[in-house]
């Protein structure tokens, strides 16, 4: 069986939505500016900088933001289907722990009549780099496989280019050896669903509104009443609403739009 076959039988461990517990938490803000550099040979340089703020009121903000982030990304084009890459994020929450993610990724696109299917699969490690206010509980690192499937389409309109696309992302924290103390998980722990509309206003510019339903998906300890009924606790779905907007600037350095593989517009 070809790998690119491989990828979509890792979604079909997704959590299943019976006899859970529900939350939807408060609306969140993600602004991104990126800044995308075009090399010689199809290769790739990306600098992302993001904040994110909850709509809830009361909550204490540095520079604004709940939470910063800075993603320095490459990615290489070896054919029209596939390209492979790396990142490497650092994000600050809220000043209490800071953490950088190396990530390898792997991507496959391919037409699939008059849209473009894509897919992209990564392996990650969350390194935490500083603990401070986080009241002498120790965090640890995790590694993490992600799978991300999307449809996208594009509709030029004379000078102005529009990019419809849908895409859904499911991840699990890699565990090679349990040990006793750790504690039980589910399958997924978490997905993420996006509808987005990239806008390209000129070649070297692009507009990028979405919209996603991220779910984290968590097994908290169950509670029972005298009668042996569980009354709470147990499988809990924490959905987080979030609106984004990425601002994309492209340095093609003499190079023509036309005459390159452009990159994602969710790297």
């Amino acid at each position: 069986m070809k790998l690119r076959y491989l990828f979509p039988l890792l979604l079909l461990g997704s959590p299943a939505l019976a006899q859970t517990t529900r939350t939807v938490q408060d609306l969140q803000l993600w602004p991104e500016a990126q800044a995308e550099l075009a090399l010689p040979g199809s290769h790739y340089l990306l600098l992302a900088l993001r904040g994110a703020r909850s709509t809830s009121d009361g909550v204490e903000r540095k520079l604004g933001f709940d939470e910063r982030r800075i993603t320095l990304g490459y990615e290489h084009f070896w054919n029209e289907k596939w390209s492979g890459g790396a990142t490497l994020r650092y994000a600050a929450f809220g000043g209490t722990h800071d953490f950088v993610w190396p990530e390898l990724l792997l991507r496959h696109r391919s037409p699939l009549g008059s849209l473009t299917f894509g897919q992209r699969f990564s392996l990650e490690r969350s390194i935490p780099i500083s603990n401070e206010g986080s009241a002498g509980n120790e965090i640890s690192g995790e590694t993490w496989v992600r799978l991300r499937v999307d449809l996208e389409k594009q509709l030029p309109l004379g000078r102005l280019t529009l990019r419809p696309r849908l895409s859904y992302e499911a991840a699990t924290h890699l565990r090679l050896q349990k040990a006793e103390n750790d504690p039980d998980e589910r399958t997924i722990q978490y997905t993420s669903a996006r509808i987005e509309v990239g806008c390209r206003l000129a070649e070297a510019f692009d507009l990028t509104p979405w919209f996603a339903y991220q779910t984290s998906y968590y097994l908290t300890v169950p509670q029972y009443d005298a009668n042996g009924n569980q009354t709470s606790g147990g499988k809990l779905n924490a959905v987080l609403p979030t609106v984004g907007l990425e601002l994309r600037f492209t340095f093609l350095q003499g190079r023509s739009a036309s005459e390159r593989h452009q990159l994602p517009t969710q790297h």
